[in-house]
């Protein structure tokens, strides 16, 4: 079981309505693949539409109530609703809708821990929103029966603990060139281009650029796309800072490359996301 003492437990309350959260770390051994599990419980007081930008992460949710997702590319996920799903990485804005409440355990996997811990290609999931069910060797439904008959977090991160040491034990390891590729694109924020990722890993770019989206969802130059938009957002969410110093830290030509790119990857304009975060906007930062 999770120690209850390193749990830990936020409360938001707005006009919208109410948010708790609860985190704590994953299993050491899964350390590497993702940092922590995520319970929520969100009510609101009417249904509610969210934007979810660009990530660079692969997120796993295991619903407690049913929620509808429109993927990024692909249109609606189902005609109807999905309580438990995987979304592969995206370069494009997703959208979350609930009727008043959605519950359950978000898991923000790394791409590389996803290839090990989903067990298939991330090609197959890049751009779409995906049942678990669809998944080889998951069943949702008897997941979030577990999780949802549990009398606690503790014990509902507990048995994520368990299943996913399962996983780790038996999913398949990326190759060691996509690895140092994955490390550089990162540590640089994706300041690094293909042609270098290509000299480092001894890869003709276009091996690299098959094996690389194969293993993680997104070729290299897509994935250094959305680095650099991440970066922007954690300089965004910051120090105060102008659009200019935002984009000149960020890598990007100019501020119209940053407007630009922004507004694809995060479906508004840097202002609007800015203010879509504020607490005065009511709403729960994503």
């Amino acid at each position: 079981m999770v120690p209850t003492d390193t749990l830990h437990v936020t409360r938001h309350t707005s006009a919208l309505g109410s948010m708790e959260m609860v985190s704590a770390s994953a299993h050491p051994a899964l350390a590497p693949l993702l940092a922590s599990y995520l319970g929520y419980d969100e009510h609101t007081h009417a249904p509610l539409r969210r934007r979810e930008v660009a990530t660079d992460s692969i997120t796993v949710i295991i619903g407690f109530v049913p929620i509808r997702v429109h993927a990024p590319h692909a249109g609606l996920h189902t005609p109807g609703s999905t309580r438990s799903f995987v979304a592969g990485l995206h370069d494009g804005p997703a959208i979350v809708e609930h009727d008043g409440r959605q519950a359950g355990v978000q898991l923000d996997l790394t791409p590389l821990g996803a290839y090990t811990l989903l067990g298939l290609p991330l090609a197959e999931i890049a751009d779409r929103v995906v049942h678990l069910d669809d998944l080889p060797g998951w069943d949702g439904d008897a997941l979030v029966d577990r999780l949802v008959s549990a009398p606690d977090w503790s014990t509902r991160f507990a048995h994520l603990d368990e299943i996913l040491l399962r996983r780790l034990a038996i999913g398949p390891e990326p190759r060691p060139e996509v690895i140092r590729s994955w490390d550089l694109l990162t540590a640089s924020a994706g300041r690094i281009d293909v042609t270098a990722l290509a000299r480092e890993t001894g890869w003709s770019r276009r091996h690299l650029g098959a094996r690389f989206r194969e293993t993680v969802g997104l070729p290299p130059k897509t994935v250094a796309r959305v680095l650099r938009f991440r970066h922007a957002i954690t300089l965004l969410d910051g120090s105060p800072r102008s659009w200019a110093e935002v984009a000149a830290e960020a890598g990007y030509y100019d501020q119209a490359h940053f407007n630009r790119d922004f507004k694809v990857l995060a479906g508004c304009t840097p202002g609007a996301h800015v203010r879509s975060r504020l607490p005065a906007g009511g709403g729960f930062a994503g």
